[in-house]
C-alpha cells in the first residue's frame, strides 16, 4: 500500500459516494487508476466493504467504556452486550481493562438508562465510561 491507496482510503471514509472521477481528480491520477486501486484494494480486503452512517446511528452522545469482567465470562458478556442496540461495538483487549465497548445513545437520559443496564449483567466487574467529545479520523 502506498501514498495514494492510503489518500484514496481516507477519501473514502470520509465519503465512500464520492464518484470515481471525484476522486481522480483529488488523487491527481486517472479515473481508471482509482478504479483499478479500489478494485486491487478490495481484493487483498484492505477495503471490506462500503456503508452508510444514517443521523441515528451517531447518536447525541457517544462514549466508551471499559469493562472489567470476573473469570471467564468474556463470551457471554460480549452476546448480552450485542443485544443492545446502542452499542455500536466491543473489543476485548489486554491491560487493566478486559473489554473497550463503543455507544451511542440520542440524549443523557438514555445513555443513563443504557449504563445501568450494562452495569447489572452478571460478571462485570467494574466499569469506566467516557463521554466522547470530538473525534478526529487517521491513516493507518
Amino acid at each position: 500500500m502506498d501514498d495514494t491507496d492510503r489518500h484514496l482510503i481516507s477519501l473514502l471514509r470520509d465519503n465512500a459516494r464520492l464518484s470515481v472521477a471525484t476522486l481522480a481528480k483529488k488523487l491527481a491520477v486517472s479515473r481508471g487508476t482509482v478504479q483499478n486501486r479500489i478494485d486491487r484494494l478490495i481484493r487483498q480486503g484492505s477495503i471490506e466493504g462500503f456503508t452508510i452512517m444514517a443521523k441515528s446511528d451517531s447518536g447525541a452522545i457517544r462514549a466508551i467504556m471499559m469493562i472489567g469482567i470476573e473469570g471467564e465470562r468474556s463470551d457471554r458478556i460480549r452476546d448480552e452486550l450485542k443485544r443492545f442496540p446502542e452499542i455500536k461495538a466491543v473489543h476485548t483487549t489486554n491491560g487493566r481493562w478486559d473489554m473497550v465497548v463503543e455507544m451511542a445513545t440520542e440524549n443523557l437520559e438514555g445513555f443513563d438508562r443504557v449504563l445501568h443496564r450494562i452495569r447489572q449483567i452478571a460478571g462485570i466487574s467494574a466499569s469506566e465510561t467516557s463521554l466522547l467529545l470530538s473525534s478526529y479520523r487517521f491513516l493507518a
